[in-house]
């Protein structure tokens, strides 16, 4: 497994984790990054993910800035790198 990942953490989820702005999360891919914040902060799980396990629609994943957009859970990562996460406020 990959070392230290930063993870983030989007205003909207700093509730949960005690105001934190970035939180060190581990994986091989976002995907694994994001089930290891949701194992540290498992009340934020359905904020991100929806029943059928995706990530909601109104999210979007960066690493190091760069969209990981289509592959977003299957995107590798590697020590050092950063996720950060883009809640879209939507509406009309």
């Amino acid at each position: 497994m990959n070392g230290s990942i930063t993870f983030n953490v989007p205003a909207f989820l700093e509730q949960f984790t005690g105001g934190v702005a970035q939180v060190e999360v581990s994986g091989n891919t976002v995907g694994e990054c994001l089930d290891d914040f949701v194992k540290q902060f498992p009340r934020t799980g359905h904020l991100l993910f929806g029943k059928s396990g995706s990530l909601l629609g109104h999210i979007e994943i960066y690493v190091n800035g760069v969209s990981a957009f289509p592959e977003e859970f299957a995107r590798p990562v590697y020590e050092g790198d950063t996720i950060s996460m883009l809640y879209l406020i939507v509406g009309g």
